[in-house]
């Protein structure tokens, strides 16, 4: 076997069983009010300062961008993220393209201001915000996915009137309904499974597992397909197939994920280890002389102080570093002392 292939060592079996609280929840069961954070003139006035201090540059520290209102707001949804229903979503900024006040050349510096406040920036290609364009038609495949971070950090700003939604589903619940369906297949989940990592290495790391006592779901489909184009790699069972085909299909049912429609200048935040986020993905080219609908958003990704420790190598999938994936990795965040042990 290639050196590429790093099995995780010594991952814990996790005991199946149901889980509760706010985390696990439905979207019949949600309203607006469980999920919206208001952002009000004063915070918007309040980041317009931080920002024309910096001079229209991106801020590397909470220091830089001092939000002693809006910050307190953005610790309490950090607290929400970590032990509530695991999103929220800030609506009240507007990006005025002609404006001089929060226009779109201040879109990656904004989102860099509100992220300090809520922990680590991880590095990206080409710095530590990416844009993503995605369409935003009907014909989209059903496919959720989760990054391997703490905290993600969407500004939107463009999204088409007619277009999709964004979907997310909660990772507990996905869990429990498979418990109830199938607890064979969910026993193979919580085993690990064969993920492509960015820099090329493979890794072992199941989808459902336990941290530091704390429930982990973290689903990549599409790391788990590019493992299995590589030749090197072992090749799913038809169990472990069958497994990951229910779990996309439980996924898909009416009724599990929550449709949210989003607008420009909506920022959603979401802990990626206890929901998903479905990644659109067309299935149909546009016709002839027609333009697909788009939708476009700035993504940033955070580790976080008080978030739960990462499962054994899944900050390699983010580094793209195979040393991530090491039993004493860690990660320090912003606090000084305050240490995310890999599980």
């Amino acid at each position: 076997m290639s050196d590429s292939h790093t099995p995780t060592i010594g991952t814990p079996r996790s005991r199946l069983v149901p889980q509760a609280g706010p985390a696990a929840w439905r979207a019949a069961d949600l309203r607006p009010s469980d999920w919206m954070i208001p952002v009000g003139s004063e915070d918007v006035a309040e980041l317009e300062q931080a920002l024309a201090a910096l001079g229209g540059r991106a801020p590397a520290t909470a220091a830089e961008a001092p939000l002693p209102r809006l910050g307190a707001v953005l610790r309490g949804a950090g607290a929400r993220l970590d032990t509530g229903r695991g999103f929220v979503v800030l609506r009240g900024l507007t990006l005025d393209k002609a404006g001089d006040r929060l226009g779109e050349a201040l879109a990656e510096p904004l989102l860099m201001a509100l992220g300090t406040h809520l922990g680590r920036p991880l590095p990206g290609e080409g710095g530590a915000v990416q844009r993503q364009s995605s369409p935003a038609g009907s014909a989209l495949r059903w496919r959720f996915h989760a990054d391997a971070a703490d905290v993600v950090a969407l500004l939107v700003l463009r999204q088409p009137p007619d277009g999709d939604p964004a979907m997310l589903v909660a990772a507990a619940t996905v869990h429990n309904e498979m418990m109830k369906r199938d607890r064979g297949a969910l026993e193979i989940l919580h085993r690990p499974l064969p993920h492509a990592a960015p820099g090329g290495a493979v890794l072992d790391l199941p989808v459902f597992s336990t941290a530091s006592g704390a429930f982990v779901g973290r689903y990549s489909r599409d790391a788990i397909d590019a493992a299995q184009r590589l030749p090197e790699t072992p090749r799913l069972t038809g169990a472990q197939m069958q497994a990951l085909e229910l779990l996309d299909a439980i996924c898909a049912e009416p009724g599990l994920a929550l449709r949210l429609d989003v607008r420009p200048g909506d920022v959603l935040l979401f802990n990626p280890l206890q929901v998903w986020k479905r990644r659109p993905e067309a299935l149909e080219e546009p016709a002839a002389g027609e333009a697909a609908a788009t939708r476009e958003a700035l993504r940033l990704l955070l580790l976080t102080e008080t978030s739960r420790a990462l499962p054994q190598g899944l900050l390699a999938l983010s580094t793209g570093r195979p040393e991530d994936a090491a039993p004493d990795a860690g990660v320090t965040p912003p606090a000084a002392g305050a240490t995310m042990v890999g599980g």
